[in-house]
């Protein structure tokens, strides 16, 4: 939500609005806080675009099975329930007036965000449970796809994008690849089973649910590749960024 008296001002005279608030109990903040002024914003034209980033766990389980662009929806944790209700909000809202992308965002990693943060605080787990991949994106990639969407000049509609990079990975694998580059010995191995119990239900929810989402249909509609494809790009290119903050203090 805007974090300023003059917000209900500022998206009068927007032409592209980004939403990243997550939702509550009582649905999206922004609609509810600035319901109005949107509402003015699209009357009077000036609002040409509105990006709502919301979560790949409105697809809830697939048991491993790819998910596309156009995959009904079907949320299984309350968390994801809420990202649908407020992703349907947002049609509701701008209800065919202006071009409405929604981004249906994966992991999300980065500088102090990876897990090298684990590994270095001694708290990274190599937890396996083969066959269960988790769908990720580098946080410059969801900055350059969404630079792309603003960009376009895009008819009044919506649209489905997926924020995930090309190679759904196995947790402990990525774990293993980032010790590796760090030069430090992998946590060991834990299967799912046993690990399950001293994890919290935060936790255990994510692990509930196993899909591959797939980005073939957004990359060719924001005419982009990223910039890390897969982890491997994503982790050299924090741990090169970490080097050059290094030698810069």
């Amino acid at each position: 939500m805007l974090p300023f008296a003059g917000a209900g001002e500022a998206i009068g005279r927007a032409s592209h609005l980004l939403v990243t608030a997550a939702p509550g109990e009582g649905g999206d903040p922004v609609l509810a806080a600035h319901g109005p002024s949107i509402e003015r914003a699209l009357v009077a034209g000036t609002l040409r675009w509105v990006g709502y980033l919301s979560t790949t766990g409105v697809y809830g389980d697939r048991d491993g099975g790819a998910v596309d662009e156009a995959t009904p929806p079907a949320p299984g944790q309350p968390r994801s329930i809420r990202r649908l209700e407020a992703e349907n909000a947002w049609r509701d809202c701008v209800a065919g007036r202006v071009a409405l992308d929604i981004f249906r965002v994966g992991g999300i990693y980065g500088p102090g965000r990876s897990a090298f943060d684990d590994l270095r605080a001694g708290t990274a787990r190599c937890v396996v449970k083969p066959g269960h991949a988790f769908s990720r994106i580098h946080r410059d990639d969801i900055a350059r796809a969404v630079c792309a969407a603003i960009r376009q000049d895009l008819p009044p509609a919506v649209r489905v994008l997926h924020l995930v990079d090309d190679e759904a990975a196995e947790s402990a694998v990525v774990t293993a690849h980032a010790a590796e580059l760090l030069g430090v010995a992998a946590p060991p191995a834990i299967p799912f089973e046993e690990a399950r119990s001293r994890m919290s239900p935060m936790a255990l929810s994510f692990w509930a649910e196993n899909r591959r989402v797939t980005n073939t249909a957004t990359k060719a509609a924001l005419g982009i590749a990223w910039r890390y494809p897969t982890y491997w790009e994503g982790l050299a290119a924090i741990l090169a960024e970490e080097g050059r903050e290094g030698l810069a203090q």
